[in-house]
């Protein structure tokens, strides 16, 4: 079953290679770089290329810790999370991990123990994605957790977990709807089809394509802009923001409120 699921992942992404595609041949951590300028911009580098860079639980084990890194670092101004390598962003989780080691016990302790993703949704700091070639799965789901995404033009995004028997478990079928109109993120969703660079842009859930020798300039542009703000008003428009999201109008302005004067209050 394994076999087959990969065999379906590599035609959806038109990859003409065997199954050592997510095999564990020469493949070898750290799977996660990480790299700081003396702005407070951090670099986040998905480390997995010949894989295209899926997210198997040792890397997502190396992002926990740096996600925590970023939560406790008050110097830190900004963060980028792009992927090494030509073929993709993230092609999603490593299915080769399925049903096979670790056990899915210890796959559910996992995520219960060390919630990525609720990690990444709590975060104060901007968070920017760049996004190139394959933006898949849990690798897509991750981008929706940042708060600016610049892509390039080749890119593809698909949330193909239907064709394979499951559905998104990194909250995409939350995050999408939170960043598409319903019937847009219905359609991704359902149907696992894959959406260009260019009807990514158009529908929302990119902010800018541009081409890709000019992809990590814009992104680190908009990570030295957001670092040279105030760090403190720049955290309290993402709490604001996040907050207030699920609340009704009258409550989320109160808290808006509530923000602002705490910040004009530390001004004094």
């Amino acid at each position: 079953m394994i076999v087959l699921r990969c065999h379906r992942l590599k035609s959806l992404i038109g990859l003409e290679t065997n199954f050592e595609f997510m095999s564990g041949v020469d493949d070898i951590g750290p799977y996660v770089e990480l790299d700081r300028d003396e702005s407070g911009v951090y670099m986040v580098t998905l480390n997995r290329p010949s894989r295209i860079n899926a997210i198997n639980l040792a890397m997502r084990d190396e992002l926990w810790q740096i996600f925590l890194l970023l939560r406790d670092d008050p110097t830190a101004k900004c963060a980028i999370l792009r992927g090494a390598g030509i073929k993709g962003f993230s092609a999603g989780a490593d299915i080769s991990e399925f049903g096979s080691s670790p056990s899915l016990h210890e796959s559910r302790e996992a995520r219960l123990n060390r919630d990525l993703w609720g990690l990444m949704a709590e975060l104060d700091i901007p968070l920017i994605s760049v996004l190139h070639g394959f933006t898949y799965g849990a690798g897509l789901e991750m981008s929706l957790y940042c708060d600016l995404r610049v892509a390039s033009e080749e890119s593809q995004f698909a949330l193909p977990e239907v064709t394979l028997g499951y559905i998104p478990s990194a909250g995409g079928t939350q995050t999408i709807s939170r960043h598409l109109k319903h019937s847009d993120a219905a359609l991704m969703a359902i149907s696992g089809l894959p959406i260009s660079a260019a009807d990514a842009y158009l529908k929302g859930l990119v902010h800018q394509v541009v081409p890709k020798k000019k992809l990590d300039g814009v992104a680190i542009e908009w990570a030295r802009q957001l670092a040279a703000y105030n760090s403190e008003v720049v955290r309290a428009l993402k709490r604001t923001l996040r907050e207030g999201f699920d609340l009704p109008l009258d409550a989320a302005v109160s808290a808006e409120k509530i923000q602002s004067a705490n910040i004009v209050a530390r001004a004094h």
